[in-house]
Protein backbone atom coordinates (compact mmCIF):
# COMPACT_ATOMS: atom_id res chain seq x y z
CA UNK A 1 0.00 0.00 0.00
CA UNK A 2 1.55 3.51 -0.73
CA UNK A 3 1.70 6.75 1.38
CA UNK A 4 -1.01 7.82 -0.65
CA UNK A 5 -3.41 5.36 0.06
CA UNK A 6 -2.75 5.10 3.78
CA UNK A 7 -3.53 8.77 3.67
CA UNK A 8 -6.53 8.04 1.60
CA UNK A 9 -7.78 5.54 3.83
CA UNK A 10 -7.78 7.25 6.83
CA UNK A 11 -8.32 11.28 6.28
CA UNK A 12 -12.34 10.90 5.97
CA UNK A 13 -12.28 9.86 9.57
CA UNK A 14 -9.45 12.02 10.93
CA UNK A 15 -10.09 15.48 13.00
CA UNK A 16 -8.79 17.08 16.11
CA UNK A 17 -4.94 17.42 16.63
CA UNK A 18 -4.55 14.42 19.54
CA UNK A 19 -4.14 11.19 18.83
CA UNK A 20 -2.96 7.50 19.33
CA UNK A 21 -2.15 5.39 17.22
CA UNK A 22 -2.03 1.76 18.79
CA UNK A 23 0.24 -1.06 17.00
CA UNK A 24 2.03 1.84 15.28
CA UNK A 25 4.84 -0.56 13.91
CA UNK A 26 7.16 1.03 11.56
CA UNK A 27 5.06 4.35 11.85
CA UNK A 28 3.99 4.25 7.90
CA UNK A 29 0.09 4.85 8.90
CA UNK A 30 1.34 7.55 11.65
CA UNK A 31 3.02 9.16 8.88
CA UNK A 32 -0.48 9.28 7.23
CA UNK A 33 -2.17 10.42 10.56
CA UNK A 34 0.54 13.16 11.02
CA UNK A 35 -0.11 14.27 7.26
CA UNK A 36 -4.47 14.44 7.78
CA UNK A 37 -3.40 16.13 11.20
CA UNK A 38 -1.47 18.76 10.02
CA UNK A 39 1.31 21.25 11.50
CA UNK A 40 -1.19 21.11 14.84
CA UNK A 41 -1.18 17.53 15.26
CA UNK A 42 0.36 15.19 17.95
CA UNK A 43 0.61 11.49 17.66
CA UNK A 44 1.17 9.15 20.02
CA UNK A 45 2.92 6.47 18.39
CA UNK A 46 2.07 2.85 20.99
CA UNK A 47 3.87 -0.55 19.61
CA UNK A 48 5.91 -2.78 21.65
CA UNK A 49 8.52 -2.91 19.25
CA UNK A 50 9.11 0.83 17.68
CA UNK A 51 12.89 0.53 16.01
CA UNK A 52 11.36 1.09 12.90
CA UNK A 53 10.11 3.99 13.94
CA UNK A 54 11.53 7.18 12.52
CA UNK A 55 11.72 10.52 14.93
CA UNK A 56 9.26 13.51 13.99
CA UNK A 57 9.11 16.00 16.60
CA UNK A 58 5.28 15.23 16.46
CA UNK A 59 5.14 12.19 17.50
CA UNK A 60 5.71 10.78 21.03
CA UNK A 61 6.77 7.00 20.99
CA UNK A 62 5.65 4.54 23.81
CA UNK A 63 7.08 1.46 23.76
CA UNK A 64 4.17 -0.86 25.07
CA UNK A 65 1.42 -3.15 25.14
CA UNK A 66 -1.60 -1.24 23.20
CA UNK A 67 -3.65 -3.41 25.22
CA UNK A 68 -2.71 -2.70 28.90
CA UNK A 69 -3.80 0.57 30.42
CA UNK A 70 -1.86 3.79 29.63
CA UNK A 71 -0.80 7.11 30.45
CA UNK A 72 -2.37 9.11 27.83
CA UNK A 73 -4.07 12.46 27.68
CA UNK A 74 -7.24 12.90 26.61
CA UNK A 75 -7.37 11.82 22.62
CA UNK A 76 -9.40 13.34 19.73
CA UNK A 77 -8.76 9.61 18.25
CA UNK A 78 -6.99 6.18 18.42
CA UNK A 79 -6.20 4.51 14.99
CA UNK A 80 -5.70 0.83 15.12
CA UNK A 81 -3.91 0.08 11.69
CA UNK A 82 -3.84 -3.70 11.08
CA UNK A 83 -3.30 -4.35 14.78
CA UNK A 84 -7.21 -5.13 15.97
CA UNK A 85 -6.51 -8.69 14.71
CA UNK A 86 -3.76 -9.55 17.13
CA UNK A 87 -6.34 -8.82 20.36
CA UNK A 88 -8.60 -12.16 20.88
CA UNK A 89 -11.42 -10.21 22.92
CA UNK A 90 -11.91 -7.67 20.68
CA UNK A 91 -15.53 -6.48 22.13
CA UNK A 92 -14.25 -5.35 25.53
CA UNK A 93 -11.24 -4.17 24.15
CA UNK A 94 -13.16 -1.88 21.50
CA UNK A 95 -15.28 -0.45 24.85
CA UNK A 96 -12.30 0.05 27.14
CA UNK A 97 -10.56 2.33 24.73
CA UNK A 98 -13.18 4.66 25.41
CA UNK A 99 -11.38 5.63 28.76
CA UNK A 100 -9.01 7.27 26.08
CA UNK A 101 -11.41 9.68 23.81
CA UNK A 102 -12.74 13.15 24.63
CA UNK A 103 -16.44 13.00 24.49
CA UNK A 104 -16.08 13.55 20.89
CA UNK A 105 -13.19 11.48 20.30
CA UNK A 106 -13.26 8.60 17.62
CA UNK A 107 -11.51 5.39 16.82
CA UNK A 108 -10.46 4.28 13.21
CA UNK A 109 -9.94 0.46 12.56
CA UNK A 110 -7.98 -0.37 9.04
CA UNK A 111 -8.45 -4.01 8.84
CA UNK A 112 -8.63 -6.83 5.74
CA UNK A 113 -11.85 -7.92 4.41
CA UNK A 114 -12.45 -11.02 4.02
CA UNK A 115 -9.30 -12.98 5.87
CA UNK A 116 -8.94 -16.19 7.04
CA UNK A 117 -6.78 -16.62 10.29
CA UNK A 118 -3.32 -17.00 10.29
CA UNK A 119 0.17 -16.37 12.69
CA UNK A 120 -0.29 -13.02 11.04
CA UNK A 121 -3.59 -12.11 11.21
CA UNK A 122 -4.84 -14.34 13.92
CA UNK A 123 -8.26 -13.17 14.81
CA UNK A 124 -9.56 -11.22 11.14
CA UNK A 125 -12.36 -8.64 11.42
CA UNK A 126 -14.06 -8.20 8.57
CA UNK A 127 -16.25 -5.22 8.65
CA UNK A 128 -19.30 -7.31 9.20
CA UNK A 129 -17.45 -8.82 12.10
CA UNK A 130 -16.51 -5.12 13.27
CA UNK A 131 -19.90 -3.66 13.01
CA UNK A 132 -21.13 -7.13 15.53
CA UNK A 133 -18.32 -6.11 17.91
CA UNK A 134 -18.46 -2.50 17.86
CA UNK A 135 -21.43 -2.42 20.44
CA UNK A 136 -22.21 0.86 22.10
CA UNK A 137 -20.44 2.47 18.77
CA UNK A 138 -21.58 3.78 15.62
CA UNK A 139 -19.62 2.42 12.98
CA UNK A 140 -19.15 3.62 9.29
CA UNK A 141 -17.16 2.32 6.65
CA UNK A 142 -14.80 5.47 5.40
CA UNK A 143 -12.66 3.69 2.74
CA UNK A 144 -11.09 0.37 1.35
CA UNK A 145 -7.87 -0.03 -1.16
CA UNK A 146 -6.79 -3.49 -2.36
CA UNK A 147 -4.31 -5.34 -0.28
CA UNK A 148 -0.47 -6.28 -1.26
CA UNK A 149 -1.44 -9.68 0.38
CA UNK A 150 -4.72 -10.06 -2.35
CA UNK A 151 -8.54 -9.07 -1.24
CA UNK A 152 -8.84 -5.97 0.28
CA UNK A 153 -8.06 -3.72 3.34
CA UNK A 154 -10.73 -1.02 4.76
CA UNK A 155 -11.37 1.52 6.92
CA UNK A 156 -14.52 2.28 9.30
CA UNK A 157 -14.90 5.13 11.44
CA UNK A 158 -16.85 4.21 15.21
CA UNK A 159 -18.18 6.84 16.94
CA UNK A 160 -19.35 6.16 20.35
CA UNK A 161 -23.22 6.16 20.60
CA UNK A 162 -25.11 8.06 22.72
CA UNK A 163 -26.40 5.34 24.45
CA UNK A 164 -23.84 2.77 26.63
CA UNK A 165 -23.94 -1.09 25.61
CA UNK A 166 -26.55 -3.24 26.22
CA UNK A 167 -24.07 -5.29 27.54
CA UNK A 168 -20.52 -3.97 29.42
CA UNK A 169 -18.27 -6.42 27.89
CA UNK A 170 -15.46 -7.58 30.19
CA UNK A 171 -12.14 -6.22 29.21
CA UNK A 172 -9.84 -9.17 30.65
CA UNK A 173 -6.50 -7.41 29.51
CA UNK A 174 -3.91 -8.44 27.11
CA UNK A 175 -4.42 -11.30 25.03
CA UNK A 176 -2.19 -11.30 21.93
CA UNK A 177 -0.29 -13.71 20.25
Amino acid sequence: MTATQRLELIQPGVCGETWADFGAGSGAFTTALLEALGPAGRVYAVDRDLRGLRSHPQVTPLRADFTVSLELPPLDGILLANSLHYVRGQTGFLHSLRRYLKADGRLIVVEYQDRRPSPWVPYPVSFGRLEALAEGYAVERIGETPSSFGGLVYAALLLPSETPPSVNPVWTGPHRL
